[in-house]
């Protein structure tokens, strides 16, 4: 029987090296077996033991070739969003016998771009040319922190392949550099933190609980099949796998009813809180199921607080905050996007909602419409 892995707190964080948060690789020295893309997908990696490619085995990571050149390998992760690192997840997966066996990461802050050249299409096979090499070499690699100093890694082995590293800073990102020593192959990086988005305007109606203006997931009842943090991103869901989805509640009746407004009778609920990027008033809600079609839960609710002190983020905590009703319950539709303006109850000012569907199920996107409040 496999044992079950204990997570540390810092996963529950947005993902901000996630492609599917705008992130993408800038640099890389080498890219011969396995392109350094593959390192910020969201999806587990796979392992497709018969799959070879003209330049040797297909691996769904980054790995580079044997080096037989002074020096190591090394990539250039531009984040999506820049943010505060609070750890990191550095995962060997199936690289067993080739896996980096060493990595240290560094970080800067740059107000603009490396103008380093496209990296375009599948770069499997190929190296760093001479020209993009020399355009490196001019930036000021000595001028970049170093978030991690040199660490041994695991194999890729299911016991040994999850190395996860908690990072001391609270400085704001741009940039990652990633360093093999000194060559070998990474399945996955993931980047925990939290985005560093502010909103200066009060008059701009804007997506409060949006990532990119720092909203962040706080606590949720369940986490099954999909996080909550991920209704929180600003382009349109990918799939099933890009929303929230819960379990089944094993408490609901084995007959269903419904109230007088179509709505079912359930004892039982989900729930997600979500901490606003902004205090702000609210004009209109989107509740967004696309993807989820026999799956979709039968109702949708929202409360807001606003928090004037801290809290542990505890179920019992949660439950004792002053919430008021912002949107009572609503029926929903499968793979539809709905919109709320006129049913809106409370519109604030709020620093803090509360989703909450019934009785289980998935929705993809949440959009918390509103304006930040001016501050008197």
């Amino acid at each position: 029987m496999s044992k079950e892995r204990t997570l540390p707190a810092f996963t529950e964080l947005h993902q901000l090296s996630s492609e599917l948060n705008g992130s993408k690789i800038v640099f890389a020295t080498d890219d011969w077996f396995a392109p350094a893309e593959n390192l910020l997908k969201e999806e587990e990696p796979i392992f497709q033991p018969d799959v070879f490619t003209e330049f040797g085995k297909l691996m769904d990571g980054w790995e580079t070739r044997r080096k037989r050149i002074p020096g190591h390998d090394w990539c250039i992760i531009k984040l999506g969003i820049p943010g505060v690192i609070h750890g990191v997840e550095v995962d060997t997966a199936f690289f067993t016998g080739n896996f980096a066996p060493r990595i240290s990461i560094q970080a800067a802050n740059l107000t603009e771009d490396l103008n380093l050249h496209e990296r375009k299409g599948d770069m499997i096979g190929t190296a760093a040319t001479t020209e993009v090499l020399t355009n490196v070499q001019k930036i000021n690699f000595e001028a970049w922190k170093e978030i991690l100093p040199m660490t041994h890694l695991g194999a890729g082995n299911p016991d040994t392949r999850h190395n996860y590293f908690a990072i001391r800073s609270n400085e704001v990102w741009t940039h990652v550099r990633l360093n093999m020593y000194p060559d070998g192959g990474i399945a996955r990086f993931r980047i925990y933190g939290e985005v560093s988005g502010t909103v200066n305007d009060t008059n701009k109606i804007i997506d409060l609980m949006s990532l990119l203006h720092g909203g962040m997931c706080k606590g949720y009842s369940n986490a099954h099949y999909g996080h909550p943090k991920n209704l929180t991103r600003p382009q349109p869901s990918k799939s099933m796998a890009d929303g929230w989805e819960t379990a089944r509640r094993l408490d609901r009746p084995a007959v269903l009813e419904a109230d007088e407004n179509g709505i079912l009778k359930v004892t039982g609920n989900e729930w997600a809180v979500f901490k606003l990027g902004a205090i702000g008033n609210i004009s209109h809600i989107q509740i967004d199921t696309a993807f989820f079609q026999g799956n979709f839960p039968d109702s949708v609710k929202i409360d807001g607080v606003l928090m004037t002190r801290p809290i542990h983020w505890n179920n019992a905590n949660i439950e004792k905050l002053n919430w008021q009703t912002i949107l009572s319950p609503k029926k929903l539709r499968g793979n539809q996007l709905h919109d709320y303006k006129d049913e809106i109850e409370e519109k604030g000012p709020f620093s803090h909602v509360r989703i909450t569907i019934a009785p289980d199920g998935g929705i993809s996107r949440v959009r918390i419409y509103g304006c930040k409040q001016e501050k008197h």
